[in-house]
């Protein structure tokens, strides 16, 4: 994992993760904004850096490249940053238990990672979002050796929270002392978090269903994460993605024992149904940030145009009976990763939602 040693670098942090386009730095002074949800194809990893701070200036992301191998897929990637839980790859599955060798090449990968985008983000004072796995997804895809699934043990999965929030916290500490004037955003993506929480995640075998997992303990294992930078006195700002239907949005953005305390959400446009709706606005009203799916990604390398986008994101605004007042806290979004596009095609959707963004803000300023 990466060194979290504090070089006394000062911590400059906003929740606001579009502080610096708005005081004048060398973005333009919008509210709208595009971004990615971070896994793209190919494994040329200076590239798909550069890529994303070309096409996406305002807010770039923290590529994922998962054709690098398991260690840099999504659940590997996840076990990379745990900080003191070992994991291997057996059989094609991730078990926790002695640091296997792929675990240490998921280590190594995050250290090359964050040495690439250090090269290339120097100078960078805008804002930066990384993405990590959260602990509902990894203790429903990551075994115990002869014990089944870490979803079935309470104590397993509250242990492989804990030591992936300390292991988010190095990096976090890592990327401040690296990048000082950058302003992190922290995305956890969980997309196995509504079958958790509905009982429909399989057992190994197939045959049987593990137990749902109540909300109050769901929400207080992502607490440990969106509470990490805080106990390190970094000010991050935080998103829940999940492109999966059923978020619990209104218990994601709560606070105290019933909340897991994210500041944003990042939804499928596709997959909101009334109850979420209302959840959304009802959640939006309250000061949250809403990262939109508004781009979908089902068919690889079909990307829609921009009048779509725009139209699409407007017409979700409407039925919220939102308007300007949301601007500042709207991201444009794909739905989810674009690991299975070409580049060119990631290139042409990256372009899309960038303009798009651009619309849309000038929309709601009327």
């Amino acid at each position: 994992m990466p060194n979290s040693e504090d070089s006394g670098a000062p911590l400059r942090h906003s929740r606001d993760p579009f502080r610096h386009s708005r005081e004048g730095g060398n973005l333009p002074a919008r509210g709208v904004v595009a971004t990615g949800v971070g896994s793209l194809p190919g494994a040329d990893y200076p590239a798909a850096v550069r890529m994303t701070f070309d096409k996406l200036p305002d807010l770039p992301c923290l590529p994922e490249l998962p054709a690098r191998g398991p260690w840099a897929g999504m659940i590997g990637r996840g076990l990379g940053i745990l900080a003191g839980l070992g994991a291997e790859l057996v059989a094609g599955e991730w078990v926790l238990g002695t640091p296997g060798v792929d675990q240490r090449r998921a280590r190594q990968t995050w250290r090359d990672d964050l040495e690439v985008l250090e090269e290339h983000a120097q100078g960078y004072t805008g804002a930066l979002k990384l993405q990590v796995t959260g602990p509902w997804t990894l203790a429903a895809s990551t075994g115990v050796a002869h014990t089944g699934r870490v979803l079935a043990d309470p104590g397993a999965r509250r242990d492989l929270a804990g030591a992936l929030a300390e292991g988010v916290g190095e990096v976090l500490t890592e990327l401040t002392r690296r990048l000082p004037s950058v302003d992190l955003v922290l995305q956890v993506d969980e997309p196995s978090l509504p079958a958790v929480a509905a009982g429909a995640v399989p057992t190994p075998g197939g045959f049987f269903r593990h137990r749902a997992v109540d909300l109050p303990e769901i929400c207080a294992n992502l607490a440990f994460l969106t509470a990490e930078p805080a106990r390190r006195g970094l000010d991050v700002a935080t998103v829940v993605h999940c492109c999966a239907p059923g978020l619990p949005i209104a218990e994601m953005i709560g606070t105290g024992h019933r909340g897991a305390g994210f500041g944003a959400v990042s939804l499928d446009l596709d997959l909101l149904s009334r109850p979420d709706l209302d959840a959304l606005a009802a959640a939006l009203e309250a000061g949250a940030g809403l990262y939109l799916g508004v781009l979908p990604t089902s068919v690889p390398d079909q990307v829609i145009g921009i009048d779509e986008v725009r139209t699409r994101t407007l017409r979700l605004l409407d039925r919220l009976s939102l308007g300007s007042e949301v601007a500042e806290r709207l991201v444009l979004t794909p739905a989810c990763g674009l690991a299975g596009f070409t580049p060119p095609a990631v290139s042409r959707a990256f372009d899309v939602l960038a303009r798009a963004a651009v619309q849309v803000d000038e929309e709601l300023s009327r």
